[in-house]
């Protein structure tokens, strides 16, 4: 029993290559376009349209191959002009396989596969070739342009494997490690300084201390781009857990002192995007002089193909759609070549190269009229979620009764609640402002900052305020402060307290609400970007008291009313003594917090420099993979953070003190 008609499969077998090669198709152009982008687009859907096209671009080529290389020897007995132009197709897919110059690795788990793409490689290069190989008998010209887009795919494959492998964890934390130094040599030292005073000299040892070299090109005026290149090929080892040495140190932070906050982030974000395109682009391999030559091959070879199947073409032996469908692989092809080129012209990498160059020529000017710039190299945003928010409309009900219980089994619910009701806000110029002269002054009051900011619990800046209740601040986890902090800033920016405002308390206060939701924001989604805690079961507890509170209370409808009834309750007994230690609930010390921030009379000022330290905190305990992972997603302003901390010298991966000691001989 047949499960489908003959006519049905003869119309499959018909059209099934035809309709792959417009979904390939489809998706180089998505790849393409759209690869590059989420480099500084920070919005969910990007992502899932990427992750969509990458997965089914392979999928696609590769089945696709398949099928023609198994219908070759079936229908090899059939007219060459049935046969040739599905052979000629055959090679885009190839070509497809090795992906646009915008997207190698959509995470950075995908790069650790280099090594099955390698083994795909060879067989999907093998069916290639034998397509190839049934292709050339005779002397038909079409063949001879299938080698061509063969040799253009291999390339382009051979590009995207290089890129995989260079950029594999293991394989780019080598790439980085120094050649082998044995030091001076000890044993030749010895012998003569044994052999001296055997001879009856009084030898002794001089030792001579190396002077670090700050770097000339430290001018604040220089090329931005320049020196964040030069910053970039020195720190990028902190995204390999690498060490750096204290003369590098010196050398950032003679630069970075002499920023304003803008600038100083300005460098960071160029920094962050050469680090990008490093793990998920080409460009290690194709922003370079091999990389243009081979750019320049397959460009070409494409250019030439299309160009010699229009002329060279008889018409009548092809219907019109396969015409128009060849035409299409070709024209695409070209275009994506194309808009390769013009993506590497307004490059970073370029620019890079450019400003390095003595005179400025014709051709450099013409490409400096190309370049955009105020490129974007990272959203500018920060992600925000809200406890009382989500309490108060009540969020979690986001799958219809009738689905509780499946969205319940598949967490969909909660998934939801963490990406569908996330917000966001542009990371301001004052409050990267804000951020640089706090970081500044963390140096400026303590002699080791990065080995304080990393084992502290409490906080530089409560220290100069006794009349905060500290037994709720010092000493407790990470994520409890978070927590605490959070819902405090939130009642104090909601409360109807005067704040007899001025400019700096009304910026301060902005810049408090922004960054405290973005820790909250940080904890919920991110949480392996903070210290390990139990960040995630004190949030569910908190958020249930708060619930319970409020349905209690059926007459509030807003988040100012809630925090207002927050504030009437009576907390002269701590809710410890009341509720026990079961329950990891912060929603009452909360509350007991903003009453003792409201009686300072500075609160913007001590909320503000509490989270810039939290947030400091933060960045110092996320490892690089970490961050790296995050570049995909518009970037994170803990990121800029965390390299901006290792410009200043606050990263304890600065481990190498001196070079080699030099000692010489003194014979009297």
């Amino acid at each position: 029993m047949k499960l489908l008609p003959d006519s049905w499969i003869e119309f499959l077998n018909k059209w099934e290559i035809r309709v792959f090669i417009i979904i390939s198709l489809m998706l180089q152009i998505l790849l393409s376009t759209l690869g590059n982008r989420r480099k500084y687009v920070c919005k969910l859907w990007i992502r899932i349209i990427l992750w969509c096209a990458y997965l089914l671009a392979d999928w696609l080529a590769v089945v696709s191959l398949g099928i023609i290389a198994k219908n070759t020897l079936a229908e090899c007995q059939k007219p060459r002009n049935e046969n040739d132009l599905m052979w000629f197709w055959a090679q885009f897919f190839l070509l497809h396989l090795g992906g646009p110059d915008s997207i190698t690795a959509y995470s950075l788990e995908d790069n650790e596969l280099w090594l099955r793409h390698l083994v795909g490689m060879v067989i999907q290069a093998g069916l290639a070739f034998y397509v190839l190989l049934f292709a050339f008998p005779g002397s038909h010209w079409l063949p001879s342009l299938s080698l061509l887009i063969f040799i253009a795919g291999m390339i382009k494959y051979g590009e995207r494997l290089s890129t995989l492998f260079a950029a594999s964890s293991e394989n780019f934390r080598d790439s980085l490690l120094p050649e082998p130094d044995p030091g001076p040599n000890y044993a030749k030292f010895m012998e003569e300084f044994t052999l001296k005073k055997l001879e009856g000299f009084y030898v002794g040892v001089d030792e001579v201390k190396e002077i670090s070299v700050l770097a000339q090109d430290d001018s604040p005026d220089g090329p931005v781009i320049r020196k964040a290149y030069d910053l970039f090929l020195t720190f990028k080892r902190l995204f390999a857990g690498a060490i750096l040495s204290f003369q590098d140190r010196d050398n950032s932070q003679s630069y970075f002192q002499k920023l304003s906050g803008e600038r100083a982030f300005d460098v960071v974000e160029i920094e962050l995007g050469f680090m990008f395109d490093v793990l998920y682009t080409k460009a290690s391999i194709v922003y370079n002089v091999c990389g243009y030559v081979l750019r320049g091959i397959t460009f070409s070879f494409t250019l030439f193909s299309w160009m010699a199947f229009w002329y060279r073409c008889e018409r009548r032996k092809y219907t019109t759609l396969d015409l128009v469908i060849t035409h299409l692989l070709l024209g695409v092809a070209t275009f994506l070549e194309m808009y390769g080129v013009w993506i590497l012209i307004c490059s970073d990498w370029t620019s890079n190269r450019l400003s390095r160059g003595g005179k400025t020529t014709r051709f450099a000017r013409l490409i400096r009229w190309f370049q955009q710039p105020n490129r974007k190299r990272w959203s500018k945003k920060m992600a925000q979620h809200n406890l009382l928010d989500l309490c108060v409309r009540h969020k979690s009900a986001v799958c219809p009764r009738s689905l509780k219980f499946l969205c319940t089994l598949t967490k969909i619910d909660s998934f939801i609640e963490k990406q569908w009701h996330k917000s966001f806000v542009d990371v301001s110029t004052e409050l990267q402002k804000l951020l640089f002269e706090e970081l500044k002054r963390y140096i400026s009051s303590d002699s080791n900052p990065a080995l304080s900011m990393g084992s502290r619990k409490g906080s530089f800046t409560l220290k100069n305020y006794s009349s905060l209740p500290h037994d709720l601040i010092e000493g407790r986890e990470f994520d409890q402060r978070i927590l605490l902090w959070h819902i405090a800033t939130d009642i104090c920016y909601s409360s109807k307290w005067d704040d007899e405002a001025n400019n700096t308390d009304c910026s301060r206060k902005e810049i408090s609400k922004h960054i405290s939701d973005y820790m909250l924001y940080l904890l919920m989604v991110c949480p392996s970007m903070l210290p390990i805690g139990i960040g995630m079961i004190r949030f569910r507890d908190t958020c249930a008291e708060a619930r319970e509170f409020l349905s209690e209370r059926h007459t509030i409808s807003s988040k100012v009313e809630a925090c207002k009834k927050l504030l009437e309750v009576n907390t002269e007994v701590p809710p410890c003594i009341v509720k026990g230690d079961r329950s990891k609930s912060v929603l009452f010390d909360a509350c007991i917090l903003a009453k003792a921030l409201e009686e300072t009379g500075q609160r913007w000022e001590i909320i503000s420099k509490v989270w810039v330290e939290m947030l400091a905190q933060a960045a110092t305990h996320c490892s690089g993979s970490h961050h790296a992972r995050q570049l995909r997603k518009g970037g994170e302003l803990l990121t800029h953070v965390w390299l901006l901390m290792a410009h200043l010298g606050i990263t304890e991966q600065f481990q190498i003190s001196q070079g080699h000691a030099r000692a010489k001989l003194i014979v009297k």
